[in-house]
């Protein structure tokens, strides 16, 4: 067992802040599976619990100089963990609602004029946005989403890491998200119409 086990956390956080590589690695063996447990029961999704916790971590790492001590590590980590996990399902609900539409329009047989002349510019609309995006973003979007390839598929095709295919995969989304005014009540809309 070592020293630093027995530590309480605002010495492990003293610690962090003076770039101490073993403070971060107990905080980590200390809590990262908790985290995991609490993200992955709200996302049902461990891919994704484990992204946001692997966030985390790094973030903490990479901000450990402006940490400010809160009094109690354990409800710092689990508060951001608890806004990940709402940002990441927010996210998520903003992707589905996309796939439905376009799932639903793929899926009709009897499309009206309407539908077809919607279906077009809702396309047309994805492909501009695109167009706008880095070609290597692009490339890595069109990859996951238009060819299913996985993330770590799409690492190892471009010679990427997978954290840098994630951040261009997040990048293009957000990207999309703020380019193209379709919204759930859109889409409820349109799946009536």
């Amino acid at each position: 067992m070592s020293a630093l086990q027995t530590l309480p956390d605002e010495q492990l956080l003293l610690l962090l802040k003076k770039d101490d590589k073993a403070a971060f690695t107990e905080i980590y063996n200390r809590y990262a599976k908790s985290l995991a447990g609490f993200a992955g029961s709200k996302l049902f999704d461990l891919e994704d619990a484990r992204d946001i916790i692997h966030d985390l971590f790094v973030k903490l790492w990479n901000d450990r100089a402006a940490l400010v001590n809160t009094g109690n590590l354990r409800s710092y980590l689990f508060s951001a963990v608890r806004y990940s996990v709402v940002d990441r399902i927010r996210r998520n609900i903003t992707r589905q609602d996309y796939s439905l539409l376009v799932q639903s329009l793929a899926e009709q047989h009897e499309h009206t004029i309407e539908q077809h002349i919607a279906a077009k510019e809702l396309s047309a609309m994805i492909e501009r946005s695109l167009d706008e995006l880095a070609p290597r973003t692009k490339q890595i979007y069109q990859l996951s989403r238009n060819e299913y390839y996985s993330i770590e598929e799409i690492a190892k095709l471009l010679n990427l890491s997978e954290q840098t295919v994630k951040n261009q995969l997040t990048t293009a989304l957000k990207h999309l998200r703020g380019s193209i005014p379709c919204t759930a009540a859109l889409l409820t809309w349109w799946l009536m119409w």
